[in-house]
């Protein structure tokens, strides 16, 4: 990478490419961990004017070209997480398996605590 004001168009060029070619691969790397589906829960978000609760859970429901992950929180809203600026981590294996059975467990009527 180039340092410092860009000697002339080809310089400046090549930066802006440079640039583009590395969001182009972070939103990519987004795309490949959170696909469709991933559940993750929010630790905490940035947002002054609608914020969601930290240890919120959601859906991906895709990756934008961005990097956001736009998401389908428990709680009906839909709001994108902004990798960066916003701290989130997906669930683990132990946390999907609970939700798994508290759902098959609504499914038959029961409720369990």
């Amino acid at each position: 990478a180039l340092l410092g004001r860009p000697k002339n168009y080809l310089e400046w060029r090549w930066n802006e490419m440079n640039r583009f070619e590395a969001e182009r691969r972070f939103a990519q790397r987004m795309k490949d961990n959170y696909p469709p589906g991933t559940r993750i829960m929010l630790l905490s978000m940035d947002d002054p004017y609608a914020p969601i609760p930290s240890g919120a859970k959601s859906t991906v429901v895709h990756v934008d070209d961005a990097a956001q992950i736009h998401m389908k929180w428990d709680n009906g809203r839909t709001l994108a997480i902004v990798p960066g600026e916003d701290s989130f981590r997906k669930l683990t294996d132990e946390e999907l398996a609970e939700e798994q059975e508290m759902t098959e467990s609504e499914d038959f009527g029961i409720k369990m605590q």
